[in-house]
């Protein structure tokens, strides 16, 4: 599949979005929910007063890290993708427009 310039613009302006929203709503939460996620996975594994071991604080930290990783692909890549398709169907709806023409003019001089 070819990608043309229209496509790789939508690409980009996907992934600046993207980015900008990971920013604004994604970063925080991220970095809550994967430390909970991480809390828990020491209170099972360290059992529930944790107390001051660095363990503990390595798995939360991991987890949080993790957190904020994984949200920040999952909103880049999915709004770069939708950013691509919006230029790709753009793309080819501008061929279909220059085809039809193209035909209207051919049939028009026969």
């Amino acid at each position: 599949m070819k990608i043309t310039q229209l496509s790789k613009k939508g690409l980009y302006v996907g992934a600046i979005i993207g980015i900008i929203l990971f920013v604004l709503i994604g970063l925080l939460p991220s970095s809550f929910i994967g430390g909970v996620l991480g809390l828990k996975i020491a209170s099972h594994i360290f059992g529930v007063p944790l107390g001051m071991a660095i363990m503990p604080r390595i798995i939360v930290g991991i987890t949080m890290v993790l957190g904020v990783l994984i949200t920040g692909t999952i909103f880049v890549m999915g709004l770069s993708f939708i950013g691509w398709l919006c230029g790709y169907v753009i793309e080819v709806l501008k061929d279909k427009k220059a085809e039809v023409k193209e035909l209207a003019t051919k049939e028009h001089k026969i």
